[in-house]
């Protein structure tokens, strides 16, 4: 069975990019506007990543305790699932003769 992590790899980008543009807000004008629109999608972004993450049944404790991270958690997941999935899927070395 594949598991399609595109969903989450969207998610994670969306959370990574809604976190800088409210902290360049935040660190320049502080316009309300924006603040009041990154910061939802911020946390719905943040929400998606941490379940979708959990719900992954090739995703391990630590790869699920990273997706709780705020901003690249996301990302730092599904750099693990990657390398473990990549890892899971190499097929065995031929045994000697």
């Amino acid at each position: 069975m594949t598991v399609r992590l595109h969903p989450l790899r969207i998610a994670a980008q969306i959370e990574l990019i809604s976190l800088i543009a409210m902290l360049a807000n935040l660190a320049t004008a502080h316009v309300k506007p924006i603040s009041s629109l990154m910061g939802p999608t911020h946390g719905c972004a943040y929400l998606f990543v941490v379940i979708a993450t959990w719900r992954l049944a090739s995703a391990t404790a630590t790869t699920k305790a990273v997706a709780v991270i705020p901003g690249v958690g996301g990302l730092l997941a599904l750099r693990r699932l990657h390398r473990f999935r990549v890892k899971d899927e190499t097929p065995p070395a031929p045994r000697g003769q």
